[in-house]
């Protein structure tokens, strides 16, 4: 900053060919001049010895120079280097307590252009933009809020672009949700355009321990055949809300989302707190009939979840002994000379396993499965060390090892099959019928063991099992025949093994089923109406409220015409499809694809299988298939307020799904997460 006296006189500078002097005026008084900034007032040297790089660094950072065009203040004439120089930035107090943060010598390197010249992209920095894309890093990334307000942030940021105005922790949180709402919109335009209907599954979050919350995630099946989920709400659980108050949570949800008329199933954990929840909701719905059947597949349990709990069962009863075999691989693992000691036995038992003995994790339950396993095929070591070192004291007895042998069988069924589950990033409701099955049969097969520890614990699983085999062996069923490679004849290899005698009526009654809900979507449809097909199956066309409902009374005669329509030797989509050949089985198939292609050939049956297949059977993210407790917020997130915590969980999931989609076609990424408007 500099004096200028009263008597300093302005210098003509339409001589000056620097662009920077559009926004100085030289002022000369006696031998000096000085360049004053038109915007800020800022006096600063004006000589031409001085040259011309400090006046271009402030007009850069001038906080009230109205025109934020800085192109042409960094685009220089090619240096021998290839480099720009844009020397001696200095940002305000903060970088002033701290002088090492201050940046010196600042480069861009910039391409080899024939002008010689750096291109920015764009000719006017946009504040707004550039703010909002701050917000959507911190949400798709997990961040922190209050890293806005951090000292290194700050100094970081202005270094990197002065024009940009730093913001506050509320500025961003009110950006967070600005955008929440922006995404919110889309993901309610594209639910209102779905073709078919919208499946729901709650999950249980908590955070720090004691708070917990709700998540409504959508599953669905898009008109390109992809599947897609969103989560929808993300609600704060008070624990003495009632029953009542969580039901009418989630009808509020459904309503303000528009897709109460659209929902045909809710997937909820294999826990009995639950029945009442699910059968409340499934009576609002079917009193103004909403529901497909009468919601006949509306209550779904997680399939990943009673197979978690299962394994827990299992690792409850068994805990003494997997104590015994943790203390035996500490005792190995203790010392040198005692792992030497343990080869030598391995070498004497004659064991060629190539397995590591490791401990467990008692968060995740699959690391006990590995231990276990590890553990029981070193076995005879075990015993031939117990025989040599006295101070081995903790070990198992034989039939201890035996039990231990059996629990490690169980785990591994129970680890394959949710490794099944977890093998795609969203799983078609048609995959998890056999696993399932082979878990039914193995428990009955578990129940008849000659030990009674073990046959007990089997007993504990199969009730488990049984609730929830009574509630979803339907929905698994009618899956697993919507796929073209199995069709009826998986039913029929599976239930003889399950029911032996029983086994007919109990096919009898998968294919009835099947039957009551081709006939119920063949009634919404508009190919066996003159309505639109709409998730009410209230069908009517001519505009008219009193025309309506009349059409509404007459669903009832719509279905009987399907229905004796059929009885006259006229074959419908599902007699078309039971009756040809099996799609031949191989890895590369695509049962979306499969019905997407043949959806003019199969019409009505087409839309039950979009329906059906996008049922979330399981609702465990495969990054939490195999732990113990609920899932946790990401610790940065956890102080939030309970909207801002929706904002953001929703939006990140929304902003994910998008960027993984655009990874798969040709829309660049930085367009889908960074879109400012």
């Amino acid at each position: 900053m500099m004096d200028i006296a009263d008597e300093a006189v302005i210098v003509n500078s339409s001589r000056l060919k620097s662009v920077v002097w559009n926004d100085f005026d030289r002022v000369k008084k006696g031998d000096t001049l000085v360049a004053i900034c038109r915007h800020c007032k800022r006096k600063l040297s004006g000589s031409s010895t001085s040259g011309t790089s400090h006046l271009r660094n402030h007009l850069i950072r001038c906080r009230r120079r109205s025109n934020h065009d800085v192109t042409q203040l960094v685009t220089r004439g090619k240096k021998k280097d290839g480099t720009l120089t844009v020397a001696n930035l200095s940002f305000g107090q903060e970088q002033r307590k701290v002088e090492a943060l201050s940046i010196v010598n600042t480069t861009f390197e910039h391409g080899n252009r024939k002008d010689g010249s750096i291109s920015l992209g764009t000719n006017n920095f946009d504040h707004k933009r550039s703010q909002l894309d701050l917000a959507r890093m911190i949400i798709l990334h997990g961040y922190s809020l209050a890293m806005v307000e951090d000292f290194g942030f700050r100094i970081f940021v202005r270094n990197l672009q002065p024009l940009f105005d730093l913001v506050t922790f509320d500025r961003v949180e009110a950006d967070c949700k600005e955008i929440y709402q922006i995404e919110k919109h889309k993901v309610y335009e594209e639910l209102a355009k779905l073709p078919g209907k919208v499946s729901l599954y709650a999950d249980t979050w908590v955070a720090n321990g004691d708070s917990k919350y709700l998540s409504l995630t959508a599953h669905y099946i898009d008109d390109t055949w992809q599947l897609k989920k969103k989560i929808l709400n993300f609600l704060a659980l008070d624990p003495s809300q009632t029953e009542d108050v969580l039901c009418d949570a989630i009808m509020t949800g459904l309503r303000n989302w528009d897709i109460d008329r659209k929902l045909f199933s809710l997937t909820l954990d294999n826990h009995s707190r639950y029945d009442d929840i699910v059968r409340r909701i499934r009576d609002q719905l079917c009193e103004h009939r909403y529901l497909v059947c009468n919601g006949q597949l509306f209550d779904v349990r997680c399939a990943a979840n009673v197979v978690k709990l299962m394994a827990q069962d299992a690792l409850e009863i068994s805990f003494e002994i997997s104590q015994k075999i943790r203390e035996s691989i500490r005792y190995v693992r203790s010392s040198q000379a005692v792992q030497d000691k343990f080869n030598e036995m391995i070498q004497l038992a004659g064991i060629s396993s190539q397995k590591s003995l490791c401990l467990d994790n008692p968060l995740h339950w699959n690391l006990t499965y590995f231990m276990l396993e590890a553990a029981v095929e070193y076995r005879d070591a075990f015993v031939h060390l117990q025989e040599h070192e006295s101070l081995y004291t903790m070990y198992p007895s034989g039939t201890e090892w035996d039990r231990a042998s059996a629990i490690s069988s169980f785990l591994k069924l129970f680890v394959e099959v949710s490794n099944v589950f977890a093998g795609n990033k969203f799983s078609t409701a048609n995959i998890y019928f056999p696993e399932i099955c082979d878990i039914h049969l193995q428990l009955i097969e578990w129940c008849q063991n000659s030990d009674d520890f073990i046959s007990s614990l089997a007993l504990k699983m199969k009730q488990r099992f049984d609730e929830y085999w009574k509630k979803c062996s339907l929905a698994l069923a009618i899956a697993a025949i919507l796929d073209p490679r199995f069709k009826m004849k998986l039913v029929e290899y599976y239930y003889p093994q399950i029911y032996g005698n029983s086994a007919p009526d109990c096919i009898d009654i998968v294919s009835n089923c099947m039957k009551a809900l081709y006939n119920g979507h063949a009634v919404c449809s508009p190919l066996t109406s003159q309505g639109q097909g709409g998730a009410t199956c209230q069908v009517g066309t001519f505009g008219t409220g009193a025309i309506n409902d009349s059409r509404s009374r007459l669903t009832g005669f719509d279905k009987f015409v399907n229905e004796t329509s059929q009885s006259q030797n006229v074959k419908s989509d599902l007699d078309k499809y039971l009756e040809e050949p099996l799609f031949p089985r191989n890895v590369d198939f695509s049962i979306l694809n499969w019905w997407k292609v043949h959806t003019p050939r199969y019409p009505i049956l087409s839309t039950m299988a979009r329906n059906i297949l996008g049922i979330p059977l399981s609702k465990v993210s495969s990054e939490a298939l195999f732990n113990t407790g609920d899932r946790a917020i990401d610790q940065p997130w956890v102080p939030l307020r309970s909207e801002t915590l929706q904002a953001v969980m929703c939006t990140q999931d929304w902003m994910s799904s998008e960027l993984e989609d655009s990874k798969s076609s040709s829309n660049p990424p930085l367009a889908i997460c960074y879109d400012a408007k």
